[in-house]
């Protein structure tokens, strides 16, 4: 990952995407990194989803968490 990007949340894919709606909606557009399915994808296949990750911009991390904080508090994580 390029150090031009800052992780902002790691979590379970139902939140994950949850929050990656709400920062679209707010015109940021997250890089999501799914361990699982990249080893499904290189033949390593696990039935488990594991957590996700959520990267944004350096620039926009500020406005992003404040995203994330929302869906938290509306999902009570």
């Amino acid at each position: 990952m390029s150090s031009d990007y800052i992780k902002i949340y790691t979590g379970n894919p139902f939140i994950t995407q949850l929050i990656v709606s709400e920062l679209r909606e707010m015109g940021i557009e997250p890089i999501v990194k799914d361990e699982s399915e990249s080893a499904r994808l290189a033949g390593f296949a696990a039935n488990i989803d594991g957590d996700r990750e959520i990267h944004v911009n350096n620039d926009e991390a500020e406005k992003a968490l404040a995203g994330v904080k929302r869906v938290l508090a509306d999902n009570k994580e």
